[in-house]
């Protein structure tokens, strides 16, 4: 049986989609949707599918299995839940939601519906996550102690004036750390352990003249299992550095920069090389948008919620807006 699928969203993030699409077996591209004329003629020219502006037409029309949402963030949480609402199954970028609010809605349509939805958090299916999190759950290292964790990149004026929406508290739900961080605020949260508090602040410190939300950020985690972590992120360095994420357990440390060193305490060192991104997308996306997509796929016919779900991925938006809440307090409404 063929799965019938389509995309919302035709801008920069859904080249990897389409891209995984048509790696998938039994899986069909059946319609484009976007709102901007000349991004949705050059999708259904390049895919020689229907398009369609509105999303609601495209469902009716289109009858597509599986939705993927790559629409900027104010946008994801009302087309997902009117996708679940009507029974298709959907795969959402992150973050989950642009505000708290319509996070908790997405969160209440999934669990309402007898669809299926994927939050794209695609780093934890890298290599060197995936070891991390069998090692950290084997016990073999012993109870967690701490962590720390860098997003040390650079975005220019440019990239906000391209994408507008990226630079707003309305369209993007905050910056740095909604856009960029969050995917590293996401694997801090999995493989330690639930954010139980959080302190931290927020500022913008490089790019004032071009957005109203924020390029820099740092917090102190505390964790569920009583491990503490620390976090800084910016997007004033001179380049796209690779995430660093250090986590030190009883026996060992682990310490990822692109490939995972895991230093024992016996002295033995062990290295699991992370994948190369082949083809298709930024390197700043990662190399696992595809293993995410084609497993989710995989898992239609299974019971219950796919594992990075509306909930799972609403821990770290509710990390991102606590930090919001400590630094704007005085613009709460507009942060969400």
């Amino acid at each position: 049986m063929t799965v019938r699928t389509a995309v919302i969203g035709c801008g920069d993030v859904s080249s990897v989609h389409f891209g995984a699409i048509s790696k998938l077996d039994g899986v069909e591209l059946v319609a484009v949707c976007d709102t901007d004329p000349g991004r949705l003629a050059a999708a259904v020219a390049a895919y020689g599918v229907p398009g369609f502006v509105d999303h609601l037409g495209l469902i009716a029309e289109a009858r597509p299995d599986v939705v993927h949402i790559t629409t900027p963030h104010d946008q994801h949480a009302a087309l997902a839940a009117d996708c679940l609402e009507r029974g298709v199954n959907v795969i959402v970028e992150k973050p989950l939601a642009h505000t708290l609010a319509e996070g908790r809605r997405l969160v209440e349509a999934a669990a309402n519906s007898h669809a299926k939805i994927a939050v794209c958090f695609q780093n934890r299916y890298n290599a060197t996550s995936q070891a991390m999190q069998a090692l950290l759950s084997s016990g073999e290292l012993g109870a967690v102690l701490g962590a720390s964790a860098t997003v040390m990149w650079q975005r220019g004026a440019g990239y906000y004036l391209d994408r507008p929406w990226r630079g707003s508290w309305a369209g993007g739900g905050g910056g740095l750390l909604m856009n960029q961080a969050i995917h590293t605020v996401d694997l801090l949260q999995w493989l330690v352990g639930d954010v139980v508090t959080v302190s931290g602040n927020a500022s913008t410190r490089f790019l004032g003249g071009a957005i109203e939300v924020e390029d820099t950020a740092e917090f102190v985690a505390e964790h569920a299992n009583g491990a503490r972590s620390v976090f800084y992120a910016t997007l004033a360095n001179a380049v796209n550095a690779p995430v660093t994420l250090d986590i030190i357990t009883e026996r060992a440390t682990l310490s990822l920069r692109g490939d995972l060193t895991v230093t024992y305490g016996d002295g033995r060192v062990d290295v699991v090389p992370e994948r190369v991104l082949e083809s298709g997308g930024r390197a700043y996306w990662g190399v696992s948008h595809e293993l995410l997509i084609t497993d989710f796929y995989a898992r239609l016919g299974d019971d219950g919620p796919f594992w990075i779900n509306p909930a799972e991925a609403e821990k770290s938006l509710r990390i991102v807006k606590e930090i919001y809440r400590q630094s704007y307090p005085e613009s709460l409404d507009a942060v969400g």
